[in-house]
């Protein structure tokens, strides 16, 4: 089981707890774990990332084991860490302003 703790905003529109457990078949991707992320919480899709391109949308980014994944191929695998479920894939909103 992969766990994902999800922003507030994202959190209240799947209604869903801070952190999910998700089954992911196959390679742990980021790819992977948005689609399956978007298929068990429908309401995510686009939200996360642009649904034509599937390019990460601005103002969020992925982390796992305290590093940035955001600019790392959607197709790379995932530390081993977040594919055994021992450390969440985290969805962070970044906060802009001045």
């Amino acid at each position: 089981m992969i766990r994902i703790v999800l922003p507030f905003h994202l959190r209240t529109l799947a209604q869903a707890n801070a952190e999910i457990t998700l089954e992911v078949a196959g390679a742990v991707t980021q790819r992977s774990v948005l689609d399956a992320l978007e298929t068990q919480y429908p309401m995510l899709r686009g939200t996360i990332r642009d649904q034509g391109t599937q390019q990460r949308r601005p103002f969020l980014r992925f982390f796992a084991c305290q590093e940035d994944l955001s600019h790392d191929s959607p197709d790379a695998p995932l530390p081993e860490a977040v594919a055994s479920g021992a450390e969440p894939f985290l969805i962070v909103g970044a906060i802009a302003g001045g």
